[in-house]
């Protein structure tokens, strides 16, 4: 960091428009990371970015410059199977691929060294869903990391002191300054975070719709852009694909309720067709891009094996086991994830089809429960939620289940229940629910 340096004149010049230098934007992330740029100042400088944009340059040179703000992780490559790859999703509500996802990888022979992040606003944070399985390490020691990854094939931990620190700290700042939609510090916050993980390749979810940071697909086209430039400046394989975020994509949405539907995923109990899409889809880009798997459809067989044979949920349990959660986690998942003190049904009011569903307020419900943050602080219920979230085109008669609230007591169920039940329109014609995959930006 030069002597002659002044955050907040990193902040003006990037107010004003001014394009940021590479030196600049390394100087404001040491900045960042030694704590010498206070809170206003971070807060400040992303409200910038947020109305100012970033160039390419400028993107790259700032998600580099917080890959490098801490450890950047090596690994043995004679201790490995396969290569060293990755997911990441920028949120929604009910998306719990990671933790079905991660395994099945394992299982088909690669590596997933996943740092996953908490909730964001009104979307669900993987790494909040964990903590709700007791004893689990969010943040091992970095041998425990490494041993877990090279040993289970699959590790889903929260960013420690020693990756990417600069990241964590900017990322607390946006969730609560109303900048987390910026494409430039989207694209750095990710990327900065797989980089440090060591990555061969990673593929992108980027939601859009009613449920996710982005509303508008050309708004996803440009962050999967944005995201596949950058990747590529710093030598990392990457794929995009953009998918539907106008309904949950699981039937649930809360952290405990979240982790159950996976366990039954994973077990073969329940399958989810548009979960189900989404992860197979995700998982093949990825095995092709890494070279596990020579094309889409031997990648699709491989992931589906992966279930079938028990081979995922294996590495699911060794996983959690590994990292201090219970041994026999998967067999008895209702015994280590109690139930809400209230469940109560929330009941369709009339006759017709449901053509909408208002998927961002069914996440701010969660939140509302006590499922998610409103300041960073705040300490998550991991019990509430909802479950058995209707379907859009499907149809519901009057009285018929629209979802169910798990409440901490029967004033909060009561107080939720109708809001979830505005969210969810019902018609008179019917729809037809699409594919949750838009598109795919390669």
């Amino acid at each position: 960091m030069t002597e002659a340096f002044l955050p907040q004149e990193i902040i003006r010049k990037k107010r004003d428009g001014i394009a940021l230098s590479t030196d600049e934007i390394r100087d404001f992330v040491g900045a960042l990371t030694a704590g010498i740029a206070s809170e206003g100042q971070v807060g400040a400088f992303a409200m910038a970015v947020f109305f100012n944009g970033m160039s390419a340059g400028e993107c790259a040179a700032l998600t580099l410059a917080m890959r490098d703000s801490g450890e950047v992780l090596k690994w043995n490559r004679g201790r490995l199977r396969g290569p060293v790859i990755d997911k990441h999703s920028t949120g929604g509500v009910g998306d719990c691929v990671s933790l079905v996802l991660a395994p099945m990888l394992a299982a088909c022979g690669a590596h997933v060294p996943m740092i996953s992040g908490r909730g964001l606003g009104h979307t669900g944070g993987t790494l909040d869903k964990l903590a709700s399985i007791p004893g689990y390490s969010l943040e091992p020691d970095s041998k425990t990391f490494r041993a877990v990854v090279e040993n289970t094939g699959c590790a889903i931990i929260g960013q420690t002191a020693a990756l990417a620190p600069a990241d964590s700290r900017l990322y607390a700042v946006r969730d609560v300054t109303a900048t987390v939609e910026s494409v430039a510090l989207i694209t750095a916050s990710i990327l900065s975070k797989k980089l440090a993980a060591g990555l061969d390749a990673l593929v992108m979810d980027i939601k859009v719709g009613n449920g996710a940071f982005m509303n508008d697909l050309d708004e996803a086209r440009t962050l999967a852009a944005s995201i596949n430039r950058v990747a590529h400046e710093a030598g990392l394989k990457t794929r995009a694909l953009i998918t539907d975020m106008n309904q949950p994509l699981a039937p649930v949405a809360g952290n405990a309720l979240e982790v159950k539907e996976c366990v039954a995923y994973l077990t073969g109990e329940r399958c989810d067709a548009r979960l189900h899409e989404v992860v197979i889809g995700l998982g093949a880009a990825l095995l092709v891009c890494s070279g596990v798997a020579s094309d889409e459809v031997s990648a699709r067989v491989q992931l589906e094996h992966s279930l079938t044979s028990g081979e995922a949920l294996a590495r699911f349990s060794q996983m959690i086991e590994a990292l201090g959660g219970p041994a026999d986690f998967s067999s008895d998942v209702d015994v280590h994830l109690p139930c809400a003190p209230v469940i109560q049904e929330v009941l369709s009011p009339g006759d017709g089809f449901i053509s909408q569903i208002d998927t961002r307020s069914l996440g701010m419900v969660v939140v509302s429960l006590g499922g998610g943050r409103r300041h960073p602080e705040d300490t998550i219920d991991p019990v509430v939620g909802l479950d058995r979230i209707i379907r859009t085109g499907e149809r519901a008669r009057l009285g018929d289940l629209l979802c169910r609230v798990h409440a901490p007591d029967e004033s909060m169920a009561r107080y939720v229940a109708k809001t979830a039940q505005e969210a969810i329109h019902i018609d008179s014609v019917p729809s037809i629910s699409a594919s949750p995959i838009l598109e795919r930006a390669l």
